[in-house]
């Protein structure tokens, strides 16, 4: 059955290939560019791991940066991921600079009132980064919303909107990165971090003798997406189908569990 399932996804990916190498461009679609210059610009901040990061030799990697060399692949065109600050990528999508972005992006109405989501391509949700077990380990969510905490969250995400939502009377530090809001809460400028529930996991590993702890469980829901121009319908209705196909096909599940459950890639980390 997997290997009906594989043969299924490179049919497809043959049929989508030959559809974009065809293309005329008399539909308008970017899709059309695309085919023509040769190249997919996907835009991604490359510092969330485990979806994007830069390895020892500063190449990216992660399961994001799997998913766009997959679709790119599928066009039949070179991939160029532009890295640009998790604040900058959404804008630089709206200006052209880019053709999608997928950097771990939750699908919101805010944001898809300016861009086009295709997805979601992954399931995730937010939790807890502290050293103190008090706050991860109560039931009673309401005791986060106090002048007494100060939270970071990464600059112009739903991790910071959630901050300023569920707790309006704690002290919101907004960073730039990752390292950055990790190294707050080590360094004790701020009681815990905000963030995508794999990204609190992945720092347990990463600092295994710092003393920080987690919630078990992601207590929101935040379904990923890539993020696409608005108003091209030709190219959302591409970007579903092949998302479709790599999930029935289990390609796409493969790569999760290559990035999010096995560790192993830990040590080509930065």
């Amino acid at each position: 059955m997997r290997n009906m399932k594989r043969i299924a996804l490179l049919v497809l990916i043959v049929v989508f290939t030959s559809a974009c190498a065809t293309m005329n461009g008399g539909t308008g679609s970017n899709l059309d560019r695309i085919a023509e210059s040769g190249v997919l610009r996907v835009g991604t901040a490359a510092n969330m791991p485990p979806l994007n990061m830069l390895d020892k030799s500063d190449l990216p990697m992660g399961l994001d940066v799997d998913l766009a060399s997959y679709i790119a692949g599928a066009m039949g065109v070179e991939l160029s991921l532009v890295i640009k600050p998790f604040a900058q990528l959404l804008p630089a999508l709206e200006a052209g600079e880019v053709d999608m972005v997928i950097s771990g992006l939750t699908i919101t109405p805010e944001r898809n009132m300016k861009v086009a989501f295709a997805g979601p391509y992954h399931i995730s949700g937010k939790a807890l980064l502290t050293k103190f077990e008090s706050l991860v380990t109560s039931e009673n969510t309401d005791m986060l919303n106090s002048e007494a905490f100060a939270y970071t969250a990464l600059e112009a995400s739903t991790s910071a909107d959630l901050v300023k939502t569920l707790m309006p009377k704690a002290r919101l530090v907004t960073a730039g990165n990752y390292d950055e809001a990790v190294e707050m809460v080590l360094s004790n400028k701020v009681d815990a971090l905000v963030a995508d529930y794999h990204v609190c996991v992945l720092s347990l590993l990463q600092h295994p003798d710092e003393g920080l702890v987690s919630l078990i469980t992601p207590f929101t829901y935040e379904p990923l997406g890539i993020a696409l121009p608005a108003g091209d319908a030709q190219m959302i209705n591409w970007m579903d189908n092949f998302i479709n196909t790599l999930r029935e096909s289990d390609e796409l599940m493969k790569m999760k569990v290559k990035w999010i459950e096995d560790p192993s890639w830990l040590i080509n980390l930065k």
